[in-house]
């Protein structure tokens, strides 16, 4: 059987229809499959519609995943991204094909590599406020990214869950929001006071009106379409950059840094290891458990004077209002006269 014919069937059939995976994750293998043919291809020294399952052996995966290391200068950890999506094909090679089950099960025992695990990337509580405070909210797009900031820290939320909310998610009554995670699994979240009252805000007040086809997201860009993943995590370099010195930021994730703030908060406040699963999103306990691993000894008045930020309405300023309508006229005026 040709390889090329074994990947329709894995990309048409296994991962949408028997798996349901999500779009971003059959995207994001495509990826992997795109290098791997091109690397079997040179490596077998034949064509790629010629490569056959066959050529998929334990010993070829893992030249290709040396490949990676030595020649793409590729991360353990990206190598072991890369593995993790061909034993995914292997699977479906074992289940759909079980007379090709022996050239599956060799590439299923491949174990993952060993890596040195990256320091935990998180901000205190007093880098927190730095970051929020600044936030230019005379800019038109400034309340905006204030509201995205507070709920990256009081969600937990991935950059994508955050990109990808809709606009019936919020219910403000309740001061709850739902984030649809990994695994196309919803997760219902209590908000802060502060950050319903912020969202509440924005949308009343500041959200752009977008183009019909995307309005349904929460959080609209510039461009009146939908943010990205990128674009979440540039709105948070831009304003990281601004608060905290360039050594501080040194092996912190833009947007993730967030996340794990939120969780070390948690931790702080006496929350179980459950709770904080659960905001997460963590499919396993074995994810949250690596933040029992940090030294989280602070001071009791600053959590306290954090709490009580967090707990605080938004409060109404007449004068950003004001700026923010007279920029909006500006536009209307400049597009009347290009008419």
């Amino acid at each position: 059987m040709r390889l090329s014919s074994c990947l329709y069937q894995y990309f048409n059939e296994y991962l949408p229809r028997i798996k349901g995976t999500s779009i971003q994750s059959i995207k994001a293998y495509r990826q992997t499959f795109s290098l791997l043919l091109h690397f079997l291809a040179d490596h077998h020294s034949i064509k790629v519609k010629s490569l056959k399952i066959e050529h998929l052996s334990a010993d070829a995966v893992l030249s290709f995943l040396y490949h990676l290391e030595t020649h793409r200068k590729n991360t353990v950890q990206t190598r072991n991204n890369r593995l993790a999506v061909i034993k995914s094909l292997a699977k479906m090679i074992r289940f759909m094909h079980p007379d090709k089950k022996h050239i599956a099960q060799t590439i299923l025992n491949i174990p993952q590599k060993r890596a040195q695990k990256r320091l935990m990337g998180f901000l205190y509580p007093k880098e927190i406020m730095k970051v929020f405070n600044a936030v230019d909210l005379k800019k038109k797009e400034g309340m905006r990214d204030f509201t995205i900031l507070h709920l990256l820290y009081d969600s937990g939320a991935r950059a994508s869950e955050i990109a990808t909310l809709r606009f019936d998610y919020f219910d403000p009554e309740n001061e709850t929001i739902a984030v649809l995670g990994k695994g196309n699994r919803y997760r219902m979240i209590n908000l802060w006071p502060r950050t319903a009252s912020l969202i509440s805000d924005y949308i009343i007040n500041y959200r752009v009106d977008p183009i019909p086809l995307y309005g349904h997201r929460l959080f609209i860009n510039q461009r009146k379409r939908e943010l990205t993943r990128h674009g979440i995590n540039k709105i948070c370099r831009k304003h990281l950059a601004k608060a905290l010195p360039a050594k501080r930021l040194k092996g912190l994730s833009p947007a993730h840094c967030f996340r794990h703030s939120c969780a070390v908060n948690m931790l702080t406040s006496g929350s179980p290891v459950s709770d904080i699963k659960n905001r997460l999103g963590h499919q396993s306990i074995e994810s949250t458990m690596i933040y029992l691993q940090l030294d989280l000894s602070r001071k009791r008045d600053i959590q306290k004077k954090f709490i009580e930020y967090t707990e605080s309405k938004v409060k109404p300023d007449s004068k950003v209002d004001e700026l923010i309508g007279w920029l909006n006229s500006v536009e209307i005026l400049a597009w009347l006269d290009s008419l």
